[in-house]
């Protein structure tokens, strides 16, 4: 959803990050071999550092990137 108010200069956005992973990108990483679980977690911290790159604090940021490294880690045990 969008909500735009121009008489007062106002705007509103609305974004989820949830959604599956398309099976293209899926088939062109396990095409070059990649085990499907590797691949998975590739495209999860692609997407996350995306996001995280947008974080001006540096230690936050870094901080963010261990999160998302360790929470991937955790699922594969």
């Amino acid at each position: 959803p969008q909500l735009e108010i121009f008489a007062n200069d106002v705007k509103c956005t609305h974004g989820a990050t949830i959604g599956q992973l398309e099976d293209e990108q899926l088939f062109y990483l396990r095409a070059r071999g990649i085990n499907v679980e590797t691949a998975r977690d590739m495209l999860i911290y692609a997407f996350a550092s995306d996001v995280i790159a947008r974080i001006k604090v540096e230690p936050i940021r870094a901080r963010m990137h261990e999160m998302i490294h360790e929470r991937l880690q955790a699922e594969r045990r």
